[in-house]
């Protein structure tokens, strides 16, 4: 497979979070194309585990998503702020968002959620050792789930959230909870 090399690159939006910008690219049969690009800093995404043993329960955020007009139920997650790594990331959102701490955090994996338009790359990290830390309410309503609830929300549908899926899919299979 040949790669499309960049003739032109124009940023279109810079916002917030994110950028677009419109490349212009050289396919390999000498055709040019363009292609609309969302500019994003990354996220880390963490699936955070309270008790052991077959009674695990994932802790999830309930949130209201303009862009699908609906509430979702996902495990907490944030951009990427410059300079910061994946974990501090994920450390500092698991506090912001629910008011918890991990003793321990490990990497589960990464994954691009839309690599046809978008740059983004999110990172999966697996919390334990929970600890309440905040007695502030923390920024989202909270719920505990156990995983083999969870599955079957995956499975028929109520979680459509990418992230959500994929790492309860990866604890799980560190796990062996049958799917």
């Amino acid at each position: 497979m040949k790669e499309e090399k960049t003739i032109e690159s124009e940023q279109i939006y810079n916002g917030k979070v994110v950028q677009l910008r419109v490349d212009t690219v050289s396919l390999p049969d000498g055709r040019t194309k363009k292609r609309e690009i969302v500019v994003h800093p990354g996220a880390a995404a963490i699936v955070a585990l309270m008790n052991d043993g077959e009674d695990k329960e994932v802790l999830l955020v309930e949130q209201y998503r303009k862009a699908v007009e609906s509430k979702t139920l996902e495990i907490p997650a944030g951009t990427l702020e410059e300079g910061e790594s994946p974990e501090e990331c994920a450390r500092r959102e698991l506090i912001e968002e629910t008011g918890f701490q991990a003793s321990k955090m490990d990497t589960l994996t990464e994954f691009y959620p839309s690599p046809g338009f978008s740059s983004e790359i999110i990172h999966i990290l697996k919390a334990s050792g929970l600890r309440k830390v905040s007695d502030v309410e923390a920024e989202l309503p909270i719920r505990f789930v156990r995983l083999s609830e969870l599955l079957m929300k995956i499975r028929n549908g109520e979680i459509k959230d990418g992230k959500t899926v994929i790492g309860v899919l990866m604890v799980s299979a560190q796990n062996s909870v049958e799917f």
